[in-house]
């Protein structure tokens, strides 16, 4: 059992007019937000909203020009150091030359881990590609290249998960099976974040930030945000939130 499970509950995440900026392009606009722990929080915005640097920021990768971020009460370099947060990007993170199992092991060996065999068994149970451990990572499949990129992600028993449109190019029964694999990660106490500019996987998240151009447009579930803008469905709801004509 990781360490921290005993903690007592808190937020996981706190923005605070947090403020980005890559030479004259303004990623993050004074971004304030917050991620109950335990809960599934999704990021909703189109392609380049600033998802992708505020995910990156929580990762320890990104230093804010402005604002504060803590993660569990601590800087984001220092709850990555911890083993507290675990970051899967929008593309597989593996070698490809290499199978699950080496891939598994080389990235424990990184976290200087023990009790590599249980911890990789667990990880990959927990994605369904046990069967797959020996497979060559360039001979799998998009779906389960994600999948066995998600349980590198897990190896070290991450307490905030950071998923980075995870489910992209996956198809309708794999995207189900994640969400599957993702809801039953929330229910053993982890924490996820997940950006997204879909809003069929929005709608499964517990909450909601809507944001555009770095800036957060509203926050709740995907009901609170349909009912606060009078739309008959998500997507609407975005457009009319964020001022875009329907």
């Amino acid at each position: 059992m990781p360490p921290w499970r005993h903690l007592v509950a808190q937020l996981a995440v706190e923005a605070r007019e947090v403020r980005k900026h890559f030479g004259a392009v303004t990623a993050l606009d004074g971004l304030t937000l917050s991620v109950n722990a335990g809960e599934i929080y999704g990021l909703l915005g189109p392609n380049g909203s600033g998802k992708t640097t505020f995910i990156r920021a929580l990762a320890g990768l990104v230093r804010p020009d402005a604002g504060e971020i803590s993660v569990f009460g601590q800087t984001p370099r220092a709850a990555v150091a911890s083993g507290g947060v675990g970051y899967m990007t929008q593309v597989p993170a593996l070698y490809g030359e290499l199978s699950v199992d080496e891939n598994l092991r080389f990235f424990a060996a990184l976290e200087g881990m023990t009790d590599v065999n249980a911890k990789i068994e667990d990880a990959l149970g927990r994605v369904g590609l046990l069967d797959r451990r020996r497979s060559v990572v360039s001979t799998l499949s998009g779906g389960m290249k994600t999948r066995a990129s998600l349980a590198a992600t897990l190896l070290h028993g991450p307490r905030l998960l950071l998923l980075d449109e995870p489910t992209v190019g996956v198809d309708p029964v794999q995207r189900r099976d994640f969400w599957e694999h993702f809801r039953a990660l929330a229910k053993s106490g982890v924490t996820l974040l997940v950006s997204s500019h879909v809003m069929d996987e929005a709608s499964r998240c517990d909450r909601l930030g809507l944001i555009r151009s770095g800036r957060l447009l509203a926050e709740g579930s995907a009901q609170d945000l349909i009912r606060r803008a009078g739309t008959a469905d998500l997507e609407s709801a975005f457009l009319a939130l964020s001022g875009v004509p329907a």
